[in-house]
């Protein structure tokens, strides 16, 4: 007899219970049910992809654009910025007369190796939340010297001595000294007031 055949014969006793089928559709439940469940994830995350995907083609038709809230001439205004993804951005804004102010900006920065490359949009809202948020000296129709500074408007038009004005500004991240030329510039200084022949 050979090992084959005693093996038959030693399980040919052997039967299979109930219990054991009922284990193995079971095991075939759970296996459909993590089957159902991965390819609900599956789903889930493809709608994800495909949602992310279509904002962010949305918001990069025409570049990209932020909507930010800045202070100008003293209220809380919104700016539209649209990066041109080229070194420059646009913005606009509608002034306290409801008319819409449209500038712009740009520039290159130079590398170790003197190349030159078009500043990151993260480097030109660097820039341009620096500009906004700096004091604007303004000269107004009525003859009046203004400084602008978040919510600060602050009346100069008699602080002028021999064509020179200083005015300190206070704000929550410390003192800024302005030297302000009588419609011929101004400085700004967050340590002392510059000499108005500094910036001739």
């Amino acid at each position: 007899m050979t090992n084959k055949e005693k093996y038959k014969q030693a399980f040919s006793v052997l039967h299979t219970s109930e219990n054991f089928s009922l284990g193995v559709e079971k095991m075939t439940i759970i296996k459909r049910k993590r089957k159902i469940r991965t390819l609900v994830a599956s789903m889930i995350i493809c709608l994800l992809i495909i949602a992310g995907g279509g904002t962010a083609y949305a918001t990069d038709v025409g570049g990209i654009q932020h909507k930010l809230q800045v202070w100008i001439h003293g209220e809380q205004t919104d700016v539209n910025v649209d990066f041109t993804g080229e070194g420059s951005y646009n913005y606009n804004y509608k002034d306290r007369d409801g008319n819409e102010i449209q500038a712009g900006g740009g520039g290159i920065a130079i590398e170790n190796d003197g190349s030159e490359r078009p500043l990151t949009d993260e480097e030109l809202m660097e820039e341009l939340m620096d500009y906004l948020d700096s004091p604007k000296v303004e000269y107004e129709e009525d003859g009046s010297v203004w400084i602008y500074y978040r919510d600060q408007k602050i009346d100069i038009t008699d602080k002028f001595e021999d064509g020179i004005c200083y005015a300190k500004l206070s704000g929550d991240d410390g003192t800024l000294y302005i030297t302000i030329k009588y419609q011929n510039g101004y400085s700004i200084s967050p340590h002392k007031y510059d000499s108005p022949s500094s910036f001739e």
